[in-house]
């Protein structure tokens, strides 16, 4: 299972700790297999994570879709507005877009600093 991290308005010095550990993970050998994503702000993710969104990556974690216009239809929405939701979610690296749409991740774990 792979996990998806989000993390929201995070130390950028612990970010870069966490990032210059998997480095030295990786050279010592270890397989590392985190996928991260970092919003600078709640207000920021959420401008990314809208209902409509959301619906979206779960269906394509169930579906794996091989264009915008079979999503839209599927989900029985305006292309045009799909196509800009795909957009935003491929921009912050939630939807892989490489020989059709498809989610690579089974959960998603968020971590906000206060």
């Amino acid at each position: 299972m792979t996990t998806l991290q989000i993390h929201v308005g995070v130390d950028l010095q612990a970010e870069a700790a966490a990032i210059k550990d998997a480095f030295r993970r990786h050279a010592a050998g270890e397989t590392v297999r985190e996928h991260h994503i970092t919003f600078e702000s709640f207000e920021g993710m959420a401008r990314v994570l809208t209902p409509k969104r959301l619906e979206i990556l779960r269906h394509l974690h169930r579906n794996p879709t091989a264009s915008i216009r079979a999503l839209a239809g599927a989900l029985g929405r305006d292309y045009r507005n799909v196509h800009l939701d795909v957009t935003a979610l491929v921009q912050a690296g939630l939807i892989d877009d490489q020989d059709g749409l498809r989610v690579d991740y089974d959960d998603v774990e968020m971590k906000m600093a206060l």
